[in-house]
Formats: C-alpha cells, structure tokens, sequence
C-alpha cells in the first residue's frame, strides 16, 4: 500500500526545489502569476529574506510539496491508497487527491499565510519526551495556561504553541534529564487560540471555493478521519486553531 505524505512549514530551506522548476515550468509560471512574485527566486536564494515568514513560507511549501509530487507521479505511475499532509500540507494532500485545483489550493494557501502572518506575535516548540497530559498538567503548575497544545505527532512529541514570550519562557520548565524542548522554525502560534481572527477571516474567503470528491480518501488533520468533500471547507477553517491530530492519523 502506497501513502502519500506532505510536510507543513518548518521544512522549507533556501535551496528547495532546485531540480523541479525547471521541470514544471508551466506550474511555476501559473504560481508566478497567482502570487504576483517569482516563487522559484523565493525558494532558491530568498534574497529579500523572505522565506521565513509566513506570507512567503507557506505559499513556498505549497508550490515544493505539489511539484514533488508530480515528479513523483510521473516517475512512478503508482496510484497512492491515501494521501495525508501536516497542517499546510493538507493543502497539497486534497491537491494530489483531485479534491482542488492546483490554481485554487495556491489561492487559499495564499491567502491562508497572509492572515495568519497578521496574529498576534507567537511561536510554537516541540516537548520530547513527555506526554500530552503531563504536558497540559506541566503547563497549568507553572501558569503557562496560555500556551496550547498545537501538534500530536507522537505519543512523546507534541507542539506547543503561543506567544513568543510564553513559549520562550516554558523552555526552563520543560527541559530536563529526560526532556528536550525545541523551539521550531516556524513564524506564528499555529493551531492555537491566537489564530482566531485569522480562522474568521478564513472562513468567509473559502465558501468561494468548490471541493470534489477525493481519488483516494485524505485522511484529515482536524478529526484523523477521511475527508468529506461537504465539510472541507469547514474543515480546513477549524484546522487553524485546532491540534494536528498526526500521531491518531
């Protein structure tokens, strides 16, 4: 059985997507135009030191994850059994799936980095280590209830997510013998409370898009089921303030 898996924001690196554009010229030029820069100049040497914020970082995630998978597709001719992808890369899992179109998954990533690039300014950091609930009870003893869970990835390593200054703050609560914390590269609290005005936003801008049933069932970040074309939409509007359930998924 085949699976297909796309990484969200903190994967990107200057340097990605060398050997694709040129390939995919015509995704390229289409990007090019949706997003009104040159997302090749972006990925390869970022010259205005863009990359890393989440305007550009997450429309530039997006643009490697969906020409990686052509290459792929094209090289392999396999058919996947499911496709998944972690928070931003839901996009390019309901992408590859044939639920959107590469045109209206680049617009709602765009415009998807553009609000959430506009929250209040937060961070998010990775407890190894320790499980979710004693993460939470670690958390309320030291009077970090303002930071959230954000990203079950593993039964010992969840996201956390908040404002810089809390999340900066957990880091002599956290480490330990037994315990590592480390702060990711991403630019925002994702999956957290502090994306509420983001999520509003979000939720008028996608009743414009359409999503047709799936190739093969994509299995998704909110609840860790098959995605139902009638709720994608509000799926992916509660996805921003809600946990990636990856480790259930």
């Amino acid at each position: 059985m085949t699976v297909c898996m796309f990484p969200g924001q903190g994967s990107q690196f200057v340097g990605m997507g060398e050997e694709l554009f040129g390939r995919f010229a015509d995704e390229t030029a289409l990007a090019d135009d949706i997003l009104g820069y040159s997302i090749a100049e972006l990925c390869l040497s970022d010259p205005e030191r863009k990359l890393r914020n989440t305007r550009y970082t997450q429309p530039a995630v997006f643009m490697i994850n969906a020409l990686a998978w052509r290459r792929w597709r094209e090289d392999t001719r396999h058919a996947p059994a499911f496709f998944i992808g972690h928070s931003l890369g839901e996009y390019n899992a309901l992408e590859a799936a044939g639920m959107i179109s590469f045109e209206d998954a680049l617009r709602l990533v765009q415009k998807r980095g553009a609000l959430m690039s506009e929250a209040p300014a937060g961070a998010m950091a990775a407890v190894l280590g320790m499980t979710e609930d004693r993460i939470r009870e670690t958390l309320a003893a030291n009077g970090l209830e303002a930071i959230d869970v954000a990203n079950l990835n593993a039964d010992t390593q969840t996201i956390v997510s908040g404002l810089s200054e809390d999340i900066a703050r957990a880091a002599t609560v956290f480490e330990s013998d037994t315990v590592r914390y480390v702060p990711l590269n991403t630019g925002g609290a994702f999956h957290s409370r502090y994306m509420e005005d983001a999520r509003n936003a979000f939720a008028e801008f996608v009743r414009g898009f359409d999503f047709a049933h799936p190739s093969a069932p994509v299995i998704s970040n909110l609840r860790a089921e098959p995605y139902d074309a009638s709720l994608a939409a509000d799926m992916l509007v509660d996805q921003i303030t809600h946990p990636v359930q990856w480790a259930r998924s």
